[in-house]
């Protein structure tokens, strides 16, 4: 192949997929995961992993076969990540030190409140209220506790990936709401493109699920409260959906430019075309009602990907099942593929495993390349009662075989945060 066969339209390194990893509620590993997702299998059911009672949500995605030492969010959230980091690198032929940077899209970072109150009780008596810090710190100094510690750490998860799997430099955390997982992949595929390396590990991963995370997100009233059957819950795009139904997961891709792939001979599964963010500044969690930051994140992937509205065959859509994210969409998708919209397949794999937070644009990143694989469109299940006001294919309850080339994946979150993907099968 020239020089040439392995740079994309504005010149730059393509970008080649060579490994994927991935746990959700579903499973561990990809083959059992998609062949639950592509046969509209749910992974929601009640929560066991705290007491729900007079809760108005109380089910989840939990991923609960994972054995961890401690159980809080950074422990599970590491061990997502490492067991689908494993699974990646032998998926991308690699052994041995990575020797290429790590990207990393973690939860925010708390202690679990049964952390807090052990503390609390071993903490010396106050003499005012303010005095509750020092506390804390006394506690601390007198008997130092390695497994607290860790839970507050943000950075500790990629710090143990770089030590366990040989990265290089210094690795990069970040949390951009629900559009993590994207930005975590966007940032690999600049690397690669900018020639500062050949390859990145890019991962995503979210196990915070608390009684806390919970509460909070009901709080928002942006929780699904249908809680029996748990399977039906999540119902995106449909006229009586009332909420997402939380969940855990992480994915880990293997990036590398084409060029060096084809050189070692690995496998290629897919090529990262392009990808586009664009922030909303209409409010902390909802987003802006005429879709324009999100139209804007659409065309933005399109044009990073050299293509125009033609080129995409399917939509891997954010589909939350939440009223207004999913009206949004809409609005956006139709802005900018026109009439040329209600021909195109847009499935939600949130319908199945819920909205995996931080993991969520890795995880569907994953099944969005293994779509194209497989020739096989996953369904949304549960749209048993559309939505008149949205129009859409959602390939409703039962996969459908068809063969795309190229593939739109959106991750809309709070704070603004907004990413899409394009990925296609073979370079231009």
């Amino acid at each position: 192949m020239t020089a040439s066969a392995y740079k994309d339209h504005l010149g730059r390194p393509i970008v080649a997929v060579t490994g994927m990893g991935i746990i959700t509620s579903l499973g561990q590993g990809l083959k059992d995961n998609w062949a639950a997702l592509s046969s509209g299998t749910s992974g929601i059911h009640a929560i066991n992993r705290f007491p729900t009672e007079g809760l108005s949500t109380r089910i989840a995605g939990t991923v609960d076969f994972i054995e961890i030492p401690v159980p809080n969010a950074v422990e599970r959230s590491y061990a997502f990540a490492r067991e689908t980091t494993i699974e990646a690198l032998a998926d991308a032929g690699l052994s041995g030190d990575f020797n290429g940077p790590l990207f990393l899209a973690a939860p925010p970072i708390e202690p679990e409140w049964s952390a807090r109150f052990e503390l609390a009780d071993r903490s010396p008596a106050a003499d005012h209220p303010g005095d509750a810090y020092e506390r804390f710190l006394t506690a601390l100094r007198q008997r130092p506790d390695p497994a607290f510690h860790e839970a507050a750490l943000f950075g500790a998860i990629s710090e143990r990936l770089a030590d366990r799997f040989g990265t290089r430099g210094l690795p990069v955390t970040l949390s951009t709401a629900c559009a993590s997982g994207v930005t975590a992949i966007q940032l690999g595929i600049e690397a690669i493109r900018q020639g500062r390396t050949d390859r990145a590990l890019t991962v995503a991963t979210d196990g915070s699920l608390s009684a806390e995370a919970l509460i909070r997100f009901s709080l928002l009233s942006a929780l699904s409260t249908q809680n029996d059957p748990p399977t039906k819950a999540s119902k995106p795009f449909s006229k009586d959906r009332d909420g997402f139904v939380i969940a855990e997961g992480a994915a880990t891709l293997v990036l590398e430019s084409l060029e060096a792939a084809v050189a070692r001979g690995a496998k290629v599964l897919g090529i990262m075309k392009g990808a586009g963010d664009k922030a909303d500044s209409f409010h902390r969690t909802r987003s802006s009602p005429d879709g324009g930051p999100a139209i804007a994140t659409i065309r933005a992937a399109l044009a990073d990907a050299g293509i125009d509205e033609s080129g995409i065959g399917y939509i891997n859509a954010h589909g939350t099942s939440t009223p207004e994210n999913d009206k949004m969409e809409y609005g956006a998708m139709s802005a900018v593929f026109g009439e040329r919209l209600v021909g195109i397949p847009v499935s939600s794999n949130k319908s199945m495993i819920g909205h995996t937070l931080t993991a969520a644009g890795a995880v569907e990143a994953v099944f969005s390349l293994q779509t194209m694989l497989t020739g096989t469109l996953p369904p949304t299940i549960n749209y048993t009662n559309p939505d008149p006001s949205i129009v859409l294919d959602v390939v409703p309850n039962k996969k459908r075989e068809a063969q795309v080339s190229a593939v739109l994946s959106n991750s809309f979150g709070f704070g603004g945060q907004n990413a899409s993907l394009v990925m296609a099968l073979e370079p231009a």
